[in-house]
């Protein structure tokens, strides 16, 4: 096993444990984690977990959909950024000369 699949692995059983000690099933944290996808976005879900105890799953669902929402807008940012800097290159040095 890899070291990005075993902390994924300890970081899903993490996120388990918390959905689990606030009197929840465990499929709601499999589900959670499986959606989330990356450790850093489960450690964020863990801490929410832990500081604000949600009382029903509906606000442990709409907060997981709350970070896939921040972490999507985050990759839609980079590659804009990315499109936007590779835009400016072109215009700045040209597009080139076709017989070079």
């Amino acid at each position: 096993m890899t070291t990005n699949r075993i902390l994924w692995a300890r970081t899903k059983d993490a996120l388990v444990q918390s959905v689990e000690r606030l009197g929840f099933p465990a499929e709601l944290g499999e589900a959670a984690a499986q959606h989330l996808g990356s450790p850093k976005a489960m450690e964020r879900m863990i801490s929410y977990l832990d500081y604000v105890k949600p009382t029903s799953a509906e606000l442990i669902v709409d907060e997981m959909l709350a970070i896939r929402s921040d972490i999507d807008a985050w990759r839609e940012k980079k590659a804009s950024e990315e499109a936007n800097a590779r835009y400016n290159e072109m215009l700045y040095y040209g597009l080139g000369d076709p017989g070079e």
